[in-house]
Order: structure tokens, then C-alpha cells, then sequence
């Protein structure tokens, strides 16, 4: 076996607020933990925006599965809405194949998906090394429509991650439409690299600002020449918290959560990708707070749809994919559909390379007569790697 779970019995809880941290234990019989902390009353007061918008959350279902690990935990989020639930599993399903250390995954999703997400993720086999967190989609009361219909449905609930899950110290947020195709780890380890003023990690919007969306096109304040992508980001969201950010609003820094509502009210005539122009307009602020990792931990149809120009990505192999577009679902790039297709149909335990990296290989020659398929090993050359390195780890005992 690839990896083998211990499957939960779970049970549902109803929560008033987010803000109360309601834990159950995983056992073959669930015990409720009344384990409940509340934000004092300088919090509060540090975020007065944030106070009066988010106290009168909604009544809404919570499921936490958690289990006590010695090892040090992955924070994974991800916003799940609409038809998005086989992709989010596959997402997850990528970030288990790989991943060395434990994992826990915040997962935000329509309470009408919390039931299949259960359903699925329970029958998972894991080795204890895998717990999820089921949420529901929780935006400031006064202004819960507004931020909904931001660009797509639920996607501006990453904005409110460092918010909500106050206890985080860090979290990576990915897209549905993300592929992992190395260990999560990996990615987790640019923590490390911080400097002493950078907050959250992300990509460039584009290599070639030929073709870039935002040096052309964008009506608003943007990072660097091409402006980031945030479809993986990763927070340390304790720096994101004490944080007082410049902006063109006050002469005043202000904080997270006191700057969200009045950035949307200034810009929303003017950006079209909703809440990633929103932080591209932050970071345009306060460049110092960002750390930029290369193309291949992010890499997206514009790398290759126009010819290949994403270098690290062709000397190294694709880390992350990230299928935007809606790649995965149409004819119109094979490439990424082979990708998204092969992890979605593998079954945890079978042979990777007879399972998974064959067939593979044999779909993506198929595709070469696209531009990204004329590169087609640049998706499986880093898969490769992580398939024989998790088999070395594997023949030594780790």
C-alpha cells in the first residue's frame, strides 16, 4: 500500500461562531472535546472592522477531525463552491501521494458539499499522517453578498484565512485546480526563507510580459511587472496578523482586517480577478512583505499555450500545476487534462509507476501536437523524481 489510513467515525457539530474551537477526538468512539477559546477584548479592539463584521456570524455546521501528531503539521487550505468537489479531492489526493510530514487540511466549502467531502475523505486509507477541517463559507455579515460574488463564488474566502483561523501560524492556500506533483513539504520549506519583513509567498501572473494581463490591461496598482498569482500562496499568517500594511486609502497603516472592506469599496469598478487584484494591490504597497517563488511552483496553461517560457519549469520539471481555465474539463489544453485525469483516477496502493507514471506518459505523447504538449516532459519529469524518491524513502525505512 501506498499509504494506509486509520478511517474515523465522525460526528457533526453545530457551531455559532467561528471563532469557538470545537475539537473531536478521532477514536473508533468520538468523544466532543468542549475545548473552547475566545478572543480577549484587545483582539478585538485591534480590529475594530473585523469585530463589528464577523461577531454576528450565521449559525453554520463545523466538522473537525483532528488527531494529536508529535511531528510538526502542514497547514493546507483550500475554498470549495459549486461543481468543485471531484477537483478539490483530486488536489488533496496529490498533496497525500507525496507529501513526508503530517498534513492538515482546512477545507472551506457550501454546506450542501460538507456531507460528500466526508464521505470521501473517511474513505481514504492514511497512516495517521492526514486530518481535515470542514468549514462553512463565512463572510462579514453586513457585507456577505458582495464578497461572495467576487470574481467567482467563495473565491475571496482566502482573504479572511488569517482571520479565521486565528490559532494557524501558517497555512498554504491552493486552488481547486491545483496539482501537486512533489511533496508538499517542499513548498512548506520556503517558510524558512523568509526575510524578517516578508509575510506570504507567491508567483508571478506571467514570465513574459509580452503576453502579461496586468502591465497591459490592469486599471489598478499592481506587484512588480507582472503582477503575482495567487492560486498558491503561501501565509505566515502570525506575521500577517501583527502586520500594519502601507496603503493609498489613509495616511494610517492599517491592519489586515481593518483594510479588506475599504480596499474593495475604493477598487471594485476597477479589477476584474477579484480578490487576487486585491492583493496585488497590497503587495504594489508593501513589496518588502513578499517572497516570489519561481514558475514551476505555480505553473498555469500561459507557460506553455503560447510556447514554453517558464526556464525553471524546463530545466527542473513542473512542481506544482495549477489547471486554470478549466483545463482539466475541456479538450482544449490535453495536456493538463492527462495530468489532473491520472491523479484522479489513481488508487492509493497500486504501483506508482505502473499506475500512474506509464500511462501517464503514454496520454501526454498523445498531446504533441499542442504547444504544451511539445514540451510534455517537462509534466513528468519532476513526477518522476518524487516517485523515486518516495521508494528510496520507503527501501530505508522512512
Amino acid at each position: 500500500m501506498i499509504l494506509s489510513f486509520i478511517c474515523g467515525h465522525l460526528s457533526q457539530f453545530n457551531s455559532c461562531l467561528l471563532l469557538k474551537k470545537e475539537r473531536i477526538s478521532l477514536s473508533p468512539d468520538p468523544v466532543a472535546c468542549g475545548d473552547v477559546h475566545k478572543p480577549s477584548t484587545r483582539q478585538y479592539n485591534s480590529l475594530k472592522w473585523w469585530k463589528t463584521s464577523f461577531l454576528d456570524f450565521p449559525p453554520g455546521s463545523r466538522y473537525d477531525y483532528m488527531k494529536t501528531h508529535p511531528s510538526e503539521k502542514m497547514h493546507l487550505a483550500v475554498v470549495a463552491c459549486g461543481e468543485r468537489l471531484e477537483e478539490t479531492v483530486t488536489m488533496l489526493r496529490s498533496a497525500i501521494i507525496f507529501s513526508i510530514k503530517p498534513l492538515q487540511f482546512h477545507i472551506f466549502a457550501e454546506d450542501q458539499l460538507h456531507k460528500s467531502f466526508k464521505d470521501i475523505l473517511d474513505d481514504f486509507p492514511y497512516e495517521g499522517k492526514v486530518n481535515y477541517t470542514l468549514y462553512p463559507i463565512t463572510f462579514p455579515t453586513e457585507s456577505a453578498a458582495e464578497w461572495k460574488k467576487l470574481f467567482k463564488p467563495c473565491a475571496s474566502q482566502r482573504l479572511f484565512l488569517p482571520l479565521i483561523l486565528k490559532n494557524v501560524d501558517s497555512l498554504l492556500y491552493v486552488d481547486t485546480d491545483i496539482l501537486f506533483l512533489r511533496p508538499v513539504d517542499d513548498i512548506w520549506s520556503f517558510l524558512r526563507k523568509f526575510n524578517s519583513t516578508q509575510i506570504a509567498a507567491m508567483a508571478p501572473e506571467h514570465e513574459e510580459p509580452r503576453i502579461g494581463w496586468y502591465n497591459r490591461f490592469a486599471r489598478h496598482p499592481f506587484y512588480g511587472v507582472t503582477g503575482i498569482n495567487s492560486g498558491v500562496m503561501l501565509m505566515n499568517m502570525t506575521r500577517i496578523r501583527r502586520k500594519y500594511f502601507k496603503n493609498d486609502m489613509t495616511t494610517v497603516r492599517l491592519q489586515w482586517g481593518e483594510m479588506l472592506m475599504p480596499l474593495l469599496k475604493k477598487y471594485k469598478l476597477n479589477i476584474t480577478w477579484g480578490d487576487q487584484d486585491l492583493l496585488n494591490i497590497m503587495f504594489f504597497h508593501n513589496p518588502e512583505s513578499l517572497y516570489v517563488f519561481p514558475c514551476q511552483w505555480n505553473y498555469r496553461p500561459d507557460h506553455c499555450i503560447y510556447g514554453s517560457n517558464c526556464k525553471e519549469a524546463e530545466e527542473e520539471g513542473i512542481f506544482i500545476l495549477h489547471g486554470n481555465r478549466g483545463v482539466y474539463h475541456d479538450d482544449k489544453q490535453p495536456t493538463f487534462r492527462a495530468v489532473y485525469e491520472a491523479i484522479k483516477n489513481y488508487s492509493f496502493g497500486d504501483d506508482l509507476v505502473h499506475s500512474l507514471l506509464q500511462p501517464l506518459e503514454l496520454e501526454l505523447q498523445k498531446t504533441m501536437h499542442t504547444y504544451c504538449g511539445r514540451v510534455y516532459k517537462v509534466f513528468i519529469k519532476q513526477l518522476t523524481k518524487s516517485i523515486r524518491d518516495l521508494y528510496d524513502r520507503r527501501s530505508k525505512g522512512r
